[in-house]
């Protein structure tokens, strides 16, 4: 799963979110390493509801413009918690090694 469908899942992870909310919040979770520019945004929610992971709950108009609102379906829900898991599992491989890496002596490089 790429950086950027993890976070917008993420993001709607605590309910249904318009664009903007989604934008906002994938930046906050991602602490601004994932800035999702509109575009690319939309094009993502629209693969992502091609595939079932999220859909479209609600859709209200807001000076002359529709805003739709977005929430992760079942399926979206547990693919995020999967690739959470699958992140998880990875990062071990790391933070498992260094509490039992055998360090050089002082001096040694």
């Amino acid at each position: 799963m790429r950086q950027a469908t993890y976070f917008i899942l993420a993001a709607l992870q605590s309910g249904p979110k318009h664009g903007y909310g989604i934008i906002k919040q994938a930046d906050e979770l991602s602490q601004g390493r994932v800035r999702l520019a509109t575009g690319t945004l939309y094009t993502a929610l629209d693969r992502l509801t091609g595939e079932g992971l999220v859909q479209a709950v609600n859709e209200e108009i807001v000076n002359g413009r529709a805003r739709r609102y977005y929430d992760l379906t079942p399926d979206g829900r547990a693919a995020l918690h999967a690739e959470a898991a699958h992140l998880a599992a990875a990062a071990r491989v790391v933070t498992d090694r260094m509490s039992t890496a055998v360090r050089p002596a002082a001096g040694i490089a």
